[in-house]
């Protein structure tokens, strides 16, 4: 049998109760994501950490641009420092809200 990509991603929503959340709200909401993630990288990012601009672009999924928020961090604390870093990722991670199982979002503040 063979899946395609939209199917299983429909699939595997469905069993973590997403369901509701047609393909384009979902890409939309994934887009919003990476571009805020990006934005927060700045002029000095991109050019001092173009690894993690690259693997933000082009996460293939949303639990990829969960992941990343680790690396993102790291870049905004050695920019702007440890508390302003957080209060960043802080504001990314609030978008994740009801793209995600509750198992991978448990230990999340907001």
């Amino acid at each position: 049998m063979r899946w395609s990509k939209q199917s299983l991603r429909n699939s595997l929503y469905g069993l973590l109760g997403h369901g509701q959340l047609s393909d384009t709200t979902l890409d939309s909401r994934i887009e919003d994501i990476r571009e805020s993630m990006l934005d927060l990288l700045g002029t000095s990012g991109p050019r001092d950490f173009p690894q993690v601009t690259r693997r933000i672009r082009y996460a293939g999924d949303v639990q990829a641009l969960w992941y990343l928020r680790g690396d993102l961090m790291a870049v905004l604390a050695s920019l702007h420092g440890e508390a302003q870093a957080r209060l960043h990722v802080q504001s990314v991670t609030d978008m994740f809200r009801g793209l995600l199982p509750k198992a991978l979002t448990a230990g999340a503040r907001g």
